[in-house]
């Protein structure tokens, strides 16, 4: 599929999940969104400056969002574009403007593109004690990274927020 198909499916996808959020009484999920930039990285050297950290051009959308009915389940779509291929992605804890410890990895979106629902005590996917419901009840305290081999420490970031 192509990076357009896949995104265009991709939209549709949250974009239906979102007015299901709001057509169904008792939906019990929020719809988390972040536009995800290089000038949001910040240095994990306090040497550095934000001028050298992130790629300047790298641009990216991530969705995120629970299931009704299943509490353990996180799914997630992303979307990255003017990076070299991605090596890495993930969720971390961390408020704007600090960095924080890797809670979920997500599947690197090598070719521009990646979704995946992942569940709690799935081997490899949630690294801390934090769970979907924390996510999802507090997600500006957690943000979306994308790493490469160009920008090891991060690409392109973005604080998770409900989606408006």
């Amino acid at each position: 599929m192509g990076k357009r198909a896949f995104l265009a499916a991709a939209v549709a996808a949250v974009l239906i999940l979102g007015t299901l959020g709001v057509a169904y009484a008792g939906h019990e999920n929020v719809l988390l969104f972040t536009q995800l930039r290089g000038r949001n990285e910040v240095p994990t050297d306090p040497a550095e400056t934000r001028k050298n950290v992130g790629d300047p051009n790298g641009t990216g959308v991530a969705y995120v969002f629970g299931i009704d009915g299943d509490p353990t389940t996180l799914c997630y779509v992303l979307t990255v574009d003017r990076i070299q291929p991605a090596t890495a992605a993930h969720i971390h804890e961390g408020v704007e403007g600090t960095n924080g410890p890797v809670v979920v990895n997500l599947a690197a979106p090598a070719d521009g593109n990646a979704a995946d629902c992942l569940t709690e005590g799935e081997e490899g996917k949630f690294v801390g004690d934090q769970t979907v419901a924390e996510i999802l009840a507090n997600p500006s305290a957690y943000y979306v990274n994308v790493h490469n081999a160009e920008f090891p420490s991060g690409a392109i970031r973005g604080q998770l927020a409900p989606e408006r």
